[in-house]
């Protein structure tokens, strides 16, 4: 249970969706004054989707030990995305194949 009143976390609720909507236009209104964006940040923003990708997914094929647990039906759809991400550079196909091997490895087991 916390100690904070209803109203407090909604206002600590309100005071962190405006931080965010401050930061993300803050990007935007950045954005909109270069006139052209430098080759190197170009490509740091090319990295971006994959790191995301990895982020989400990677807390979801290991234990919390952070070691992997090799004889999951997440493991393996996991290593077969990663395969078809690395063959294939396409993240659509990569989410595809990794959810409909999970859902198959699942109803499998």
């Amino acid at each position: 249970m916390t100690t904070y009143s209803p109203a407090a976390i909604w206002v600590m609720v309100g005071v962190v969706g405006v931080g965010t909507w401050l930061l993300r236009l803050s990007f935007v209104a950045l954005l909109a004054r270069v006139e052209t964006v430098p080759p190197a940040v170009t490509r740091i923003l090319r990295l971006i989707p994959a790191a995301v990708l990895a982020a989400i997914t990677a807390p979801a094929i290991t234990n919390a030990g952070g070691s992997f647990d090799l004889g999951t039906a997440r493991f393996a759809a996991g290593v077969l995305a990663a395969f078809v991400a690395w063959r294939t550079r396409n993240v659509a196909a990569t989410i595809g194949v990794g959810m409909v091997s999970l859902w198959v490895l699942q109803a499998l087991t």
